[in-house]
């Protein structure tokens, strides 16, 4: 899916246009801020009241659809002298860990040369992710955050990784106007701000029922891969919202060429990667005394990174991704706890056939936050969804005399329980109609395992 040799000139000049585009928003970025800035201290206003005290959630993930656990769900106490004495520089500092397992049910192991799918044979992998954050409040700076992330993963079958030791995460962020307009600039792992992808919207309790890949397979940037990125959120009237992201594409050929081109996250754009807009828009509503809460969105991602069309045999630019979702609250569980309650939503995605080997996905969820009345933080998920695989990618394995699967069904059902404070399991049974595109393996039952643990 690379480019051939007899374009590298052009490349050279296309290379030198997103470089001076993704420098330009960067730019942009630090003028915008600048002149805020100015504008608040040259106004000769009266003093501002006294600020309220600043808080270390302050320091936590922000201005994305998934929210990290507070800094007091952590294994180190929040009042540990360790979190008190980087607190009082504006600093925070949290390591999160995790290890996976998936084992099929319904079949024993094959050879580790014929494995097609993640639990064909036992599966395992394993990450850990320091994170440091600082609230910037010694340049003076309101609502500022500079986030900064590594990650190594690991994982037992390469396919279902990366194997990574990398950056993970380097951006400033700022909000304005009571947080009406948000900002990130730097490398950005997007999944965590476009999409939605994680259930009930929460990194330790959102393990997803299936892997929904098309966005990803389109470029955009993923945990663990960080890509070089713009973005911006403007909160509108009557809860709705827009966002968009100026993100250079990870590669075509996937996560581990990836991480083969770009050993440590660093390299702003690899030779042939070019650029990826994601624009999305949505109505949002919080869970309140009085309200349900509502979620939809819909967005659309397009790439002007080269890649191959199957049918014409030739390098083109214009894939993309197109989607829609909706989750709602359906019953609430009380008026003291709005949030709790049972929710239903569903997703639907679709890419160019002539260049994704996945082409459709729809998905339907059915989630219960707070099942146990004593467990405010656990989740109960029921998942299913189909994945269509591309009609012009499989005619062709068939021409080739191979055998596949036109399509997979997945139904998942899944409990992820705070075991106690910082540590989070979540134990699964999927079942997988059609695992793989080729060869046509038999179906799947697959036990999957999931434990986090936030210090």
């Amino acid at each position: 899916m690379r480019k051939t040799d007899g374009v590298g000139e052009m490349q050279e000049r296309n290379d030198r246009r997103i470089r001076r585009m993704l420098a330009t928003a960067l730019l942009l970025c630090a003028g915008i801020l600048s002149n805020a800035q100015s504008n608040d201290a040259g106004q000769g206003l009266p003093d501002p009241p006294t600020p309220a005290a600043r808080s270390i959630e302050d320091l936590n993930y922000l201005g994305g659809d998934a929210a990290m656990p507070p800094f007091s769900d952590s294994v180190i106490d929040v009042d540990s002298g360790f979190h008190r004495s980087l607190f009082s520089k504006g600093i925070a500092f949290r390591v999160i860990t995790g290890i996976q397992y998936t084992q099929n049910m319904l079949n024993k192991p094959v050879p580790a040369d014929e494995q097609v799918y993640a639990g064909q044979r036992p599966f395992e992998s394993s990450f850990v992710q320091p994170i440091l954050a600082a609230d910037l409040h010694q340049l003076h700076l309101k609502h500022a955050q500079l986030y900064l992330g590594a990650v190594w993963n690991w994982a037992s079958w390469n396919p279902a990784g990366p194997k990574s030791l990398q950056l993970w995460a380097l951006y400033f962020y700022k909000a304005y106007g009571e947080d009406r307009l948000e900002m990130k600039a730097g490398y950005i792992a997007n999944n965590m701000n476009f999409v939605g992808l994680f259930v009930g919207g929460s990194t330790a309790t959102g393990a997803q029922g299936v892997y929904a890949v098309l966005p990803y397979e389109v470029g955009m940037s993923y945990f663990p891969l960080t890509a070089p990125s713009f973005n911006v959120r403007i909160r509108g009237p009557k809860n709705t919202y827009i966002k968009t992201a100026v993100q250079r594409s990870l590669d075509p050929n996937g996560g581990a060429t990836e991480v083969a081109r770009n050993h440590t996250g660093f390299r702003f754009i690899p030779h042939g990667d070019e650029l990826l807009l994601i624009n999305e828009g949505g109505y949002m509503r919080a869970a309140s005394a009085d309200a349900h809460e509502a979620w939809f969105r819909a967005g659309y991602i397009y790439n002007n990174t080269l890649y191959r069309n199957e049918v014409t045999g030739q390098s083109e630019s214009g894939n993309y991704c197109a989607y829609a979702l909706m989750d709602y609250q359906l019953l609430k569980s009380g008026r003291e706890h709005p949030k709790q309650g049972l929710y239903a939503g569903g997703s639907f995605m679709t890419v160019p056939e002539t260049m994704n080997a996945y082409a459709r996905y729809y998905e339907a969820r059915l989630y219960k936050e707070a099942p146990v009345r004593s467990r405010p933080d656990d989740v109960l998920s029921v998942v299913a969804s189909h994945t269509g695989y591309s009609k012009i990618f499989t005619d062709n394995l068939v021409s080739e005399g191979k055998t596949v699967w036109r399509g997979g069904t997945t139904v998942t059902g899944s409990y992820s329980l705070r075991a106690s404070r910082g540590n989070y399991l979540s134990l699964g049974l999927s079942y997988v109609d059609g695992p793989a595109v080729t060869p046509r393996v038999p179906n799947a039952l697959n036990f999957v395992a999931n434990w986090s643990v936030f210090f």
